[in-house]
């Protein structure tokens, strides 16, 4: 039997979600999509959690969309912003999960490329080992980001980081992510679990209805704040689409450029078969 996509450890107030297709770089499935968004609702509907742990099954965080499904004949994730299919549910379009009452931290304990730097980016803490390297290769794969990408990235990082960053596909390591306020710690690889809990435990710790509330009016001052630009970016992904462009031949174009960036040293999970 396959093991499971996503597990989840549940024990003193945090619940830890861990994507788990580490021969796969934790490339993003259908499967995997339905299996942390199950994980994501069941955390936040535990009145035993107080905060929730995403991370990665080692040696990468998410090495983004699985290429070889976003190319098959069967069911494929859905990357136009605004639109989703039936059997892709999403509280909110821009996100790859429904947004929890819960804080999120992040875990980031390898390689975080697109799809996998769009999970991080809706995280709301961000912990890196320094193993961890975070690059944008929508424009590498010829595809357009659909969960928020340019819009949180920017913010995250500043103006002219994010366009570097989308526009040439370049990898930046830890210590760069964390000079722009990327994350907010970088620690040894094998200390990042436990760090990480140690942030989690410390919210968990606090009165829960008052992390709550708080959470809460971050996020929606900050979807005021984004709502026009959200709009914007699931609007340039439908029009992506409309036009026609073939999503599967463009990323095979690009892949050994991938495969290449990785070779240099920075272990992006390509193997031709993802971005």
């Amino acid at each position: 039997m396959s093991e499971e996509a996503v597990t989840t450890r549940t024990g003193d107030g945090i619940a830890t979600i861990t994507l788990n297709r580490p021969a796969a770089r934790n490339a993003i499935t259908l499967d995997m999509l339905r299996r942390l968004r199950d994980a994501m609702t069941a955390a936040d509907a535990d009145p035993a959690v107080g905060a929730i742990v995403l991370t990665g099954a080692d040696p990468a965080f998410c090495a983004g969309l699985d290429l070889k499904e976003l190319g098959g004949s069967g069911p494929r994730i859905k990357l136009s912003g605004g639109e989703r299919a039936e059997d892709e549910p999403c509280g909110a379009a821009h996100c790859p999960w429904r947004p929890t009452g819960k804080p999120v931290v992040g875990a980031v304990n390898g390689p975080a490329i697109t799809g996998g730097l769009e999970f991080a980016l809706h995280c709301d803490i961000l912990l890196a080992s320094e193993r961890a390297v975070f690059a944008d290769t929508h424009a590498r794969v010829g595809v357009m980001p659909g969960w928020g990408l340019s819009v949180l990235l920017p913010r995250a990082v500043g103006r002219g980081m994010a366009r570097r960053m989308s526009l040439t596909g370049e990898f930046v390591d830890a210590r760069t992510a964390l000079r722009f306020g990327l994350v907010t710690e970088v620690t040894a690889h094998e200390r990042l679990p436990g760090r990480a809990r140690e942030v989690a435990a410390a919210i968990a710790a606090n009165d829960p209805e008052a992390v709550t509330a708080l959470l809460a009016s971050y996020r929606a001052i900050e979807l005021e704040e984004t709502a026009g630009g959200l709009a914007r970016e699931a609007a340039t992904t439908r029009e992506w689409t409309a036009a026609g462009v073939d999503r599967a031949a463009g990323a095979s174009r690009r892949r050994e450029e991938v495969v290449r960036a990785g070779r240099r040293g920075l272990d992006t999970g390509a193997d031709g078969n993802r971005a």
